[in-house]
């Protein structure tokens, strides 16, 4: 080769540069350059497997192990089939010698050939009934080819599959995935058996949450036959009617209240929230969750007058007593809930502004019993305060009206006992909203009486100073007029 394209062969890395090399067999190639007295170096030992001869890669080199390192994959699924054709070929016991010779070739061009036997594969498989159709010729096998398949093994095992005498005792033990793989081979080569078989399995087995999602998808691209993936599909998907729904709804919601182990009760109170939350397809009517809040309201309404009579009983538990009202007033605010996440809590506005009995009863029950109640009118407020309750003015005015004094009593006990499942700052920020929303005459009578209770009570009222500012600059700063002298600001004040 001349030396000009040996030098730009060096140059562009398609042959190493021997000046370049540090290999000690190289720099002692030279019989010329040894001692007659040395003793000829040992021989260096053998490169390893798909590693180049020598220290310095060329290009090609380079290529080539990239080309490797980005194939472990494949090579591994080589493996994988080479042990299955050995397997194949020492585990299977027929009576008749292989007449069919089996190609299945990759996308990628592997290419794999199998002694299999026509018997079996036109019987399990229609589609090499119809490959195999024509007259065989005497002593002539059948040549067989399948082509361009996206995964080799899977059709290797597929075709093995055909010879097992329990199809579904086989599959036991594989993972979704894989038998999903075996299924869509099956589908694709009409073996009947293997679908059947793989379809069993998919229906007993159980599915992690990222197999779902791919089991749904499979079954949906195959387009089997409904009665074939019916009972799997029914695992995931359903039609269910309104009334169904309600009547599921209408008992877990009802045993979340009726529950006896409060432990219990919370944890499953978030839960059904949650789904509740979640559930947009077939909506919870409106009639079962006001049939729920009627009942609530009843309860606390007998609940409130049964303390009443018994709070001056010297034997009654005092704790007892709490914890009932808690219970109460606590099933309420979680249908309160519900009601304001499903955008339907307006008519409730109207019904908890019109308790004349529950607030009079509250009255009359120290406040250390009552005040898990107030929490109710709170996150009335707040939901009005951030828009999710549309109300009229009446209505807003009326909640205030007769819950109002209530939740400025209630507030430090609520502050103290509740201070983790407590938002000051929302309730303080939702009840503002709340009161800017009426008219200027109704904000000043609210305020002016805030303004009172705030100042002999502090901390133990809630703080809604920025509506008061709100409340004083709507009402007395309208305007600004100059003097002609430009030092004086005349204040227009309005009542």
């Amino acid at each position: 080769m001349a030396s000009r394209e040996v030098s730009t062969m060096i140059k562009h890395g398609f042959i190493a540069d021997p000046s370049l090399s540090f290999s000690p067999s190289r720099t002692t190639t030279s019989p010329a350059k040894l001692s007659s007295s040395s003793p000829p170096p040992p021989s260096p030992p053998p490169p390893p497997l798909n590693e180049p001869t020598h220290s310095n890669p060329t290009l090609f080199d380079m290529m080539s192990e990239e080309h490797h390192r980005e194939q472990p994959p494949r090579r591994k699924s080589h493996a994988r089939v080479a042990q299955i054709m050995a397997e194949f070929k020492n585990g299977v016991v027929y009576d008749a010698p292989s007449d069919v010779k089996l190609t299945v070739v990759g996308r990628d061009g592997y290419r794999v050939t199998m002694d299999v036997h026509r018997k079996v594969l036109s019987e399990k498989s229609r589609f090499f009934m119809a490959k195999m159709s024509s007259r065989r010729e005497k002593g002539v096998s059948h040549m067989v080819e399948i082509s361009e398949c996206d995964d080799v093994e899977i059709y290797v095992e597929t075709v093995v599959l055909m010879y097992c005498d329990d199809l579904k005792k086989k599959l036991v033990g594989e993972n979704v995935v894989k038998v999903l793989a075996l299924l869509k081979v099956s589908a694709a080569i009409s073996f009947d058996e293997g679908v059947v078989s793989c379809l069993e399995h998919l229906e007993a087995a159980p599915w992690s949450g990222d197999e779902e999602e791919v089991v749904v998808s499979c079954l949906d691209e195959l387009h089997l036959p409904e009665d074939s993936v019916g009972l799997i599909l029914q695992r995931v998907s359903s039609e269910p009617t309104r009334d169904r729904t309600d009547d599921i709804f209408l008992k877990l919601l009802t045993g979340v209240l009726q529950a006896k182990d409060d432990k219990a009760r919370r944890e499953m109170k978030v839960v059904i929230f949650k789904l509740v939350r979640e559930e947009a397809d077939h909506e919870v009517s409106k009639e079962t969750l006001y049939g729920l809040c009627h009942r609530c309201l009843t309860s606390l309404v007998l609940c409130l007058s049964e303390v009443t009579t018994q709070m001056n009983d010297p034997g009654k538990d005092r704790g007892a007593l709490m914890g009932e009202i808690a219970r109460e007033a606590d099933n309420m605010l979680w249908m309160v809930d519900i009601l304001i996440e499903k955008k339907m809590c307006d008519e409730f506005a109207k019904l908890w502004a019109d308790q004349k009995e529950l607030a009079e009863l509250h009255a009359k029950i120290p406040t250390m019993y009552r005040h898990e109640i107030s929490k109710i009118t709170a996150q009335i407020c707040v939901g009005i305060g951030r828009g999710r309750i549309l109300v009229n003015r009446e209505t807003r005015f009326a909640v205030l009206n007769t819950w109002l004094e209530a939740l400025y009593e209630d507030f430090g006990w609520m502050r103290r006992l509740s201070s983790r499942s407590l938002d000051r700052k929302l309730v303080e920020d939702g009840l503002s909203q709340t009161i800017l929303t009426l008219s200027l005459r109704q904000q000043q009578v609210i305020l002016m009486k805030w303004f009172d209770r705030f100042l002999s009570k502090g901390d133990d009222c809630p703080n809604v100073q920025r509506a008061f500012e709100v409340w004083w600059r709507r009402a007395f700063i309208r305007q600004v007029i100059a003097e002609p002298d430009a030092s004086q600001l005349q204040m227009t004040l309005y009542d």
